[in-house]
Order: structure tokens, then sequence, then C-alpha cells
């Protein structure tokens, strides 16, 4: 019965999609490069919902997306190169080959075993990757891309021995940045060596389990919360931003600090 539910709510979804393409002159007048720039503003949205918990919100986002996916096949079947039957099962086609050891004879022990095997078959499908760094995409975020050009490189073996020894390697790299900065080597200097530090810290974070780009959005997301709250105090103190000295805003921070703490 859920099933069915299910199907007869994606049939509906297809139908609205159809008569929309028809009778609406946005939607009409759409293409896969004018959506692009939709699609990734949409992605950001459901990330926003993924990070405030919002169900309600995730499940939104999630429906805009999935919008976006069947506006994809209904261009790609009026070009007649695909369809949205094409784009399920090239997908079902996929987890199946990619899951021996759910749908084969493969045995796995944990979830690194299946991310490890899920790289190798992936540079030896016909249409896939040709080498291992060859499926990260361009346009990923910098932070985001250094976490899964380290990842993939995990994936056939290229990883440190103990997960400790990275360490060695960031304050290497601290080093040689503080070593730049001191010799004012000059901007694109020191800002390699920036971006090895920070490449070197994205592998620490990989290797104790925290992936970096979430760990640094909630960091973003309390700097604001705590800033906000020292705004908005200089504000009750009859003044403005710029007219208090940085030793009263540190008062502030603290006061909203001590709240959280006591807040747990």
């Amino acid at each position: 019965m859920k099933r069915e539910k299910e199907i007869e709510a994606f049939v509906r979804l297809l139908d609205v999609m159809d008569e929309l393409r028809e009778k609406c002159p946005w939607d009409r007048e759409q293409t896969t490069e004018s959506l692009r720039p939709l699609t990734i503003e949409e992605t950001y949205e459901l990330s926003d919902a993924i990070m405030e918990n919002d169900e309600m919100g995730i499940a939104k986002e999630l429906g805009d997306i999935l919008l976006h996916i069947v506006f994809y096949a209904k261009i790609g079947s009026e070009k007649g190169t695909f369809d949205i039957a094409d784009v399920m099962n090239k997908l079902c086609d996929k987890l199946i080959y990619r899951h021996p050891h759910v749908f084969g004879e493969t045995q796995v022990s944990n979830a690194g075993d299946v991310i490890e095997n899920w790289e190798k078959l992936k540079t030896r499908e016909k249409d896939g990757n040709k080498t291992v760094l060859s499926g990260v995409p361009s346009s990923l975020p910098s932070l985001v891309k250094a976490y899964r050009i380290q990842d993939k490189v995990r994936a056939v073996g290229f990883d440190w021995n103990k997960k400790s020894d990275v360490w060695k390697k960031v304050k290497e790299e601290l080093s040689e940045f503080e070593h730049e900065v001191d010799s004012n080597s000059g901007s694109a200097k020191v800002e390699q060596e920036f971006g090895d530090l920070l490449f070197s810290l994205v592998n620490a974070s990989r290797l104790y389990g925290i992936n970096p780009d979430t760990a640094l959005e909630t960091t973003n997301l309390k700097f604001i919360r705590r800033f906000n709250y020292v705004e908005k105090r200089v504000k009750e103190s009859g003044k403005r931003l710029g007219e208090v000295s940085l030793e009263q805003m540190d008062i502030f921070w603290e006061e909203i600090k001590k709240t959280e703490r006591e807040n747990g």
C-alpha cells in the first residue's frame, strides 16, 4: 500500500511537470543551462535546512530538488536523448553494480570496505571515471573538494598508516607557512603555503571522522549568533558598532559565551 502511494505521488509529479512545460511560459522557456544555477541554489537551501535540523524544511527542499530532476528529465525526453525512466534505471544499475556485497557474493566487514570497493568499481566501469580523481567535480567548493580528493585516494590505499601521523604534517605545513610570512616572500608564496596548511587540516579532519565543511559551517553559525548578540548589546547601550572599544565588545562576547555554556 505504501509503495502504491509513492508511485501515485511520483506519477502525479510527472503529470504536473508535463502540464507546466506545455502551459506555463516560464517553464516552457527553461533549458538545462538556465536551470543549473537554480539547482545549485536549491542544493544550498537543502544544506541550510539540514544544518538547522528542520525536518519539514528538509522535506520541502528535497521536493524542490526532485522538481529539478524531473525538469531535466523532461527536457531530455523532449530532445529524445533520455527520460526519467533512463535516469532511474541507470541509477539502479549503478547501485546494484557497486554493491556486490548486497546483490552479489562479495564479502565486506565494515563501511570502509564498501567505500574501497565502490571506488575500485567506478574506475572499471565502461563509462565511468578514467582515473581515481576524475570523478571529483571541478565546481565543488574548495573545502569540500579537498575532503573528497583525500577520501578518494584513501579508498585506494593512499593514506597515513596511523592517523596520528597527520599532525606531523600539519605542524610541518604551519612551520612553512610561518616561514614564508616572516620572510616576506610575497602573497603568491604565502597563499600557496596557507593552502597546503588548510589541505593538511582537512586531511586531519577526515582521519578523525570530522567533516570539515560541516565543522566550519557550525563555527560560522556560532560566530554569527554571538556577534548578533554583541551588536544587540551595543545598540542597547545607545551606541553603534564602531563607537565602542574592542574591550567593550569582548565583554559582550564573553557574556554570550557564558550564557551558552550555562544553557548547555
